[in-house]
């Protein structure tokens, strides 16, 4: 490595670029929507300028200092991540509802730890989980991926060096080992984008190749840029900033990434560091570009600014527009980023830069930082759960609907229901419409509604499993099948509960994603690509029912992805979608009237459109405020299978009485949640309605 000047004003360019790119994708302007390619820009910064510092660190003195180089990651990185961190959560707990709070404040323990890339790829690709809106701290993902890079690499580099018996750098060992690491992470991110993308997306191995790009170009710019003319290194860096400008005006969400679309930008930002490692004193005119005073300044604020810009547009959008369907608008957007920018300014001025002083924070106090930072999250986090428990009414004692009690002064001028499950639902619509309060003890416990999952044991069908799992009574002689998506697994509790009582076997063929109708359908990630998983799920459930031929098969689910395919693979338009849907339920309905002795479908539950725990846990907010009426693609989606059902003659039980009455659905009846999310019932509410399914279904009296 050839020595160079240290400052590089065009690194700061490139840094404000790459803030620049990521701010006004998350911002909404459709024209950048692959701005988010900022953060691969970003990496490579990162693992360029890391690793120029470790590298000259061993032809200086021969050696890594380990602890050097973690205090000075802790007064870059600290300061500034725990102060937005800090302030997330008391912005969470003023503006949103108890129920958001709790997960930043869940996600802010994971932050802390530099697992948040685990903590939101585990969250992404549960199928559970995919109508919660985005956490305000999501973004600390990529600080993750980074420190999670950094606990390995500079103690590889001081075990290249001792393998070497050199007290200097071993470039070609060097060399060797990062192309290694590189391309094996290439490779991998590629597989990995391609078979499970919401996962590539936040995961460190997949990342990797792209820090390690950066190392690589740290390298052999020294030795390899200053041989360029001004022409080639002012060719080299546009064409490095061509490569990003593709990337962001024509990569969008539904682009499959990292793999190899995060090519472009990686690479694109290699040449640019590669352009300007020259040491010319007079350079071209796309690097000198990039260091004016401007761009210089953003640079310098790039990590505040990255730190800031996320947490004020998600809040501010849940305040504004709490399903985030129509956003913020354009002047609300530019008062966000006003406040963005003065709030990253201060932030760099009087956090960032006091606390990057090695005068001020030796080595010593500079590793005190880690603890300090893990204490003050930790002791806000716990803050905020106690604080979520408080303001959800938790701890209140507010009184369960009942028939007797729901709001009114004579309840007896009512005429509710015979049926006591009917006049509850009954109840607690007339509880909502007068505004009664949220009773305090709610069953499930509204701050942990989230995790009200049905269990199926060893029969995951979503991982890929291919078990029989017999339950409900598995001594029975006579058996019952529930086959559908994650909207048949919601009703696991009640046919357990039925299985048991009444001497049934059950068996669950429940797939999540992967709708009853038998159409081909796309998978919920960018693209929306063929899934053929779906398919070869419902015919080998198709074939065990068919061995099985069981006394009752029970059709459960929502309707189908928003993508389809035909039998040759093609897409089918939005208009063709209805009817192949129905014929898919149709041919369905006559396959299983040949392999089971009755079948019968269990109509979707009815959907709303905000998620109910949020509403309920909203500071202010009484039954009322959370009443919803169905959302109409969910009654016309549940419409379409029964009209499937009712064409070739099969049964149709509907649950829509137990949920809604009179066009409204109450998000309490009596003390318990019926709705865990959007659409799915909680296990609690669904054990409730046993006796009434097996009443609609027939098996009991």
């Amino acid at each position: 490595m050839q020595k160079e000047r240290h400052f590089r004003p065009d690194i700061q360019g490139l840094r404000a670029l790459a803030v620049l790119l990521v701010i006004v994708a998350h911002a909404g302007f459709g024209a950048f929507a692959g701005g988010f390619v900022g953060v691969d820009v970003f990496f490579v910064i990162s693992g360029f300028l890391i690793s120029q510092l470790l590298f000259r660190e061993v032809e200086r003195s021969g050696r890594v200092s380990i602890p050097g180089f973690y205090a000075r990651r802790a007064r870059r990185i600290l300061p500034a991540a725990t102060l937005v961190t800090i302030a997330t959560i008391v912005a969470s707990g003023i503006w949103l509802s108890a129920i958001d709070l709790l997960e930043v404040c869940k996600d802010a323990v994971w932050a802390v730890f530099f697992a948040a890339n685990v903590r939101f790829a585990a969250v992404g690709t549960d199928y559970f989980a995919q109508d919660q809106p985005p956490s305000p701290l999501q973004h600390y993902w990529s600080l993750s991926v980074e420190e999670q890079f950094y606990l390995v690499w500079p103690a590889l580099l001081l075990g290249l060096v001792l393998l070497a018996r050199r007290r200097a750098l071993p470039p070609r060992l060097v060399l060797a080992v990062l192309a290694l690491v590189t391309g094996a992470s290439f490779a991998w991110s590629v597989v990995s984008t391609s078979s499970d993308p919401l996962a590539a997306y936040f995961s460190t191995p997949a990342r990797v190749w792209e820090l390690g790009l950066g190392a690589l170009t740290a390298l052999v710019a020294g030795g390899l840029a200053p041989r360029w003319s001004g022409l080639v290194r002012g060719l080299v860096c546009t064409a490095g900033l061509v490569c990003i400008a593709i990337a962001c005006v024509t990569f969008s969400e539904a682009t499959p990434f990292p793999g190899y679309a995060a090519a472009l930008p990686v690479v694109g930002s290699a040449l640019v560091l590669l352009a300007g490692a020259g040491g010319q004193a007079v350079q071209p005119l796309p690097v000198r570009a990039l260091g004016v005073l401007p761009m210089r300044t953003v640079g310098d604020w790039s990590y505040s600014l990255y730190l800031w810009h996320w947490p004020v547009l998600i809040i501010a959008a849940r305040v504004v527009d709490p399903d985030l369907g129509h956003g913020l608008g354009f002047w609300r957007t530019a008062v966000c980023l006003v406040v963005v920018f003065v709030l990253s300014g201060m932030t760099y001025r009087y956090v960032e830069q006091p606390f990057r002083s090695p005068q001020r924070f030796p080595l010593r106090r500079a590793l005190m930082l880690y603890p300090t930072a893990v204490v003050l999250v930790l002791a806000a986090s716990l803050g905020g759960r106690y604080y979520s428990e408080w303001s959800s009414g938790a701890l209140g004692d507010n009184p369960a609907i009942s028939l007797t009690n729901f709001g009114v002064k004579d309840p007896s001028r009512y005429d509710l229901d015979k049926d006591k499950t009917v006049a509850l639902v009954q109840a607690s619509v007339i509880a909502a419409r007068h505004h009664m309060a949220i009773p305090s003890k709610l069953d499930p416990d509204i701050l942990m509604v989230r995790d009200d999952e049905p269990d199926v044991g060893a029969c995951d069908y979503e991982n890929g499993s291919r078990e029989l799992c017999p339950r409900g009574d598995p001594d029975a002689d006579r058996s019952i099948v529930v086959f559908g998506n994650s909207h048949g697994r919601m009703w696991i509790p009640a046919f357990d509960q039925m299985g048991k009582e009444l001497g049934y076997k059950t068996y669950y063929f429940v797939k999540p994603n992967c709708g009853a109708s038998l159409v081909s359908v796309g998978e919920l990630v960018p693209g929306s690509p063929l899934w053929p998983e779906c398919d070869d799920f419902r015919s080998w459930a198709l074939d065990q029912i068919a061995e099985l031929h069981p006394d009752l098969v029970v059709v459960s689910s929502s309707g189908p992805n928003p993508v389809l395919y035909d039998q040759d693979g093609n897409r089918i338009p939005k208009e063709g979608v209805p009817a192949a849907v129905h014929d898919g339920y149709v041919d369905l309905f006559d396959r299983l009237s040949a392999s089971s002795q009755r079948a019968v479908l269990l109509r979707d539950v009815p959907k709303s459109e905000d998620l109910p725990d949020e509403c309920l846990t909203k500071k202010g907010n009484d039954l009322g405020d959370c009443l919803f009426t169905p959302l109409p693609a969910s009654v016309e989606d549940a419409d379409i299978s029964e009209a499937a059902a009712r064409s070739t003659g099969t049964e149709v039980v509907d649950p829509t009485r137990w949920l809604c009455w009179d066009g409204s659905c109450p998000t309490v009846i009596g003390n318990v949640l019926p709705y865990r999310d959007r659409g799915h019932l909680t296990t609690v509410y669904a054990a409730a309605l046993a006796d009434e399914l097996s009443k609609a279904l027939g098996l009991s009296g």
